[in-house]
């Protein structure tokens, strides 16, 4: 058997322009929000839609390119790994963060520009 990987595909939407920062001479990191959706019908037949919001990191020129392209609302398939990781708060209480760390992405079709292309 092969070697299991640690591999995330999101499909979603920006909640927000990315928030880029230089942490080092040319080294940029980019922080994003991405909203997924599953929608399933409970119990009584009726449609619900539940959201999930996920953090999503980019470096480098990863970062640079999320940078240019992508904005609140846009279309997003993405691809990355998922992290866990703890840090200290100000209050000195211990915090536990869990973050897809992106390798790719590709923009999709926003569906408001395809509808008035047809």
């Amino acid at each position: 058997m092969n070697t299991l990987k640690n591999k995330v595909h999101l499909v979603g939407n920006l909640g927000f322009d990315p928030e880029v920062r230089e942490i080092a001479k040319g080294r940029k990191v980019a922080r994003l929000s991405v909203a997924t959706h599953d929608s399933y019908k409970n119990a009584s037949g009726e449609r619900v839609t539940d959201t999930q919001w996920h953090t999503v990191v980019a470096w480098g020129q990863t970062a640079e390119m999320a940078e240019r392209l992508l904005r609140k609302g846009s279309p997003v398939m993405l691809e990355g790994r998922l992290v866990h990781r703890s840090y200290e708060a100000k209050d000195g209480s211990k915090r536990y963060i869990t973050e897809v760390v992106m390798s790719n992405f590709q923009l999709l079709p926003n569906k408001r520009e395809e509808a008035a292309a047809a």
